[in-house]
């Protein structure tokens, strides 16, 4: 589940950029977002990136928040049109002329007609006159025909569900409080009836004012007083105490001290659980209730959902909604409980350092996986696979679409050794991928392959999955019969640093992703896989059921998958003959019956 990058560079300044999420652009006016950042360093700029995209998605959550209505908006909407239209018939009755203004009218008058300026030959002069004499009289009778008037229309318009007389009023409000909610939405329809009865209700006590009475209170249940926070959305922790804050200080510290790629891999993890409470949300109101919904979405989350353009600006709730219709493969077990591991560890943590007061993802991985296992290859599967072009001839080895046709162009580069040595090793891809030609060399009369994280390989580093993965692997006599060596020569005389230059890491930092990926498509063309189970990881699994097959047990062969405590030894790559020569007694114990690689053997020119 990659995650789009947020830091870009225009000329040789850095700048935050965001994609605004799909549902609020309409609102925003803007699909997307960026800042300067100010700085051409690249670790500054990684520094200062964090709260601008903090602040950001901020507001993303409190916009998306406001596109519906919460208890509180239609409490307090009530209640201030109700005041505020008695407040409005206050102040027009203090501005209604009481019998001094009408009697300095009737002076005025008097005071024209001496002057000659009301004559009876002037009806129009005659006809202003009395006007506003009797507006001044009639006024208070006026205003009160009128509020009579709109009570009795309200209450039609109540009763057949007509909104024109409060829209303006319901609009008014939505603007004010910046709640983005359309006309004709059962929110706004639910708003504006309440609105109407609040309105009922003021126009009911400003009759009752006519009579003298200021006592009145409302009769209809829904007008009163609010009891909730006004806009109660997203709880926001003080300084320091943020969910992204406290993941950035996880991430620094690393706690467990794992390789660089296993940590982001965990922060871009737990990252997509912020998507459901927010970046501001305090790390110490997480709960189960929340990781429990979070893995609800997770076990219907599609696969590479940010690599599918109709997903593209949707936050992990809006992708499960539209894939209902998409209906495109979902994560299996594994990996959604591989989240919740991420979260976990973070939380274990939070826990110790006092942040939280209790791990909330303990006993919330799934129990069991839905048959999403990875499978070793069968014999017959192996046959078939090493027979067809990826390993036997393709017409191409550049364009990964046409691999599949049969052809005279062998690929003989890391697309060729990575998997052919993890079936005979056991070993990741990505510690192969990233070997240094000086970590494959004769030891004791053995050639052996140093996984490690020393030397300059490549040029971002190189990184193991734990420190225990660093070891030392001999080579089985199947891959040297292959030509391995050959191609070892190749690579040094060529002055190459790195065994497999054409192997890249992603932009996550993961090494052969690109194959991996390829690899499983390219197994669906040649009709070798349907659904899950099989993959690049295949090869691993092989290694491990052909080890068992030769009688050992998995605490005596673990330490050559790289599942073992650190030790000099794997650091270094120098160990005893002794030691050596039990390991090559391992490795040459992995064996597939009914396997034919003769064909992959280099021809030798008489």
């Amino acid at each position: 589940m990659s995650r789009v990058s947020y830091l870009t560079k225009r000329g040789s300044v850095y700048y935050a950029r965001i994609d605004v999420p799909q549902d609020l652009v309409a609102i925003l006016n803007e699909s997307t977002r960026k800042r300067s950042l100010k700085t051409k360093d690249a670790a500054e700029a990684k520094r200062r990136l964090w709260p601008v995209i903090t602040d950001w998605q901020r507001e993303f959550d409190d916009v998306r928040a406001r596109r519906a209505l919460v208890a509180a908006d239609r409490e307090h909407a009530v209640w201030d049109h109700y005041t505020s239209i008695l407040e409005r018939d206050e102040v027009e009755r203090a501005n209604l002329p009481g019998d001094a203004e009408i009697e300095r009218i009737k002076a005025d008058l008097l005071q024209k007609a001496e002057r000659g300026e009301i004559s009876g030959i002037d009806p129009l002069s005659i006809l202003d006159a009395t006007l506003e004499l009797q507006v001044a009289q009639k006024a208070g009778d006026v205003s009160a025909a009128a509020r009579n008037l709109k009570l009795a229309e309200l209450r039609k318009h109540l009763a057949k569900g007509e909104m024109a007389l409060i829209a303006h009023e319901v609009d008014a409000f939505l603007h004010a409080h910046r709640i983005f909610v359309d006309r004709g939405t059962p929110d706004w329809i639910s708003l504006a009836r309440h609105m109407m009865r609040a309105e009922i209700e003021a126009l009911q006590r400003s009759l009752e004012r006519d009579k003298g009475d200021y006592g009145g209170q409302p009769r209809d249940s829904l007008v009163k007083p609010p009891t909730l926070e006004r806009r109660p959305r997203t709880e926001t922790a003080e300084a320091g105490e943020g969910i992204m804050e406290v993941l950035e200080v996880f991430r620094n510290e690393n706690p467990r001290n794992v390789s660089n790629s296993r940590i982001e891999e965990s922060v871009r993890d737990i990252k997509i659980f912020i998507e459901t409470v927010g970046p501001g949300f305090p790390v110490a109101k997480i709960t189960k209730k929340h990781v429990r919904e979070w893995k609800g979405l997770l076990v219907k989350y599609p696969v590479r959902a940010t690599e599918v353009a109709a997903f593209r600006g949707m936050n992990i709730q809006q992708i499960v909604a539209a894939n209902e219709d998409l209906k495109r493969i979902v994560l299996s077990d594994r990996t959604v409980n591989r989240y919740l591991s991420s979260l976990s560890a973070f939380c274990s943590w939070a826990e110790v350092n006092g942040y939280i007061a209790s791990n909330p993802c303990t006993g919330m991985a799934l129990p069991k996986e839905r048959g999403s296992k990875t499978l070793p290859f069968t014999g017959e599967q192996l046959n078939a696979l090493f027979s067809s072009p990826w390993f036997a001839g393709a017409q191409s080895d550049t364009e990964w679409h046409k691999i599949a046709k049969p052809g005279n162009v062998m690929i003989r580069d890391h697309r060729f050794w990575v998997p052919l040595i993890m079936l005979f090793s056991g070993a990741r891809p990505g510690e192969i991928g990233q070997l240094a030609v000086t970590d494959v060399r004769l030891d004791h009369g053995h050639w052996i392959m140093h996984i490690t994280t020393e030397g300059e390989a490549h040029e971002e580093g190189k990184s193991v999955k734990t420190a225990g993965s660093m070891r030392v692997v001999p080579l089985h006599p199947e891959i040297l019969r292959l030509g391995f060596l050959s191609y070892h020569t190749e690579r040094s005389a060529a002055g190459d640093k790195r065994l497999f230059p054409g192997a890249k890491r992603n932009d996550r930092g993961q090494m052969m992703a690109d194959v991996s990926r390829e690899f499983g498509k390219y197994l669906n063309r040649i009709g070798l896989k349907k659904g899950r189970g099989l993959s690049l990881y295949s090869f691993r699994h092989g290694a491990a059921d052909a080890l068992r097959r030769a009688g050992y047990l998995d605490e005596q062969f673990g330490f050559l998958l790289g599942h073992t405590k650190a030790s000099m030894t794997g650091r270094y790559g120098v160990m005893p003959q002794g030691m050596l020569e039990q390991r090559v007694e391992l490795v040459n114990a992995i064996a597939y019956p009914g396997l034919k690689l003769d064909h992959l053997v280099p021809k030798v020119s008489k």
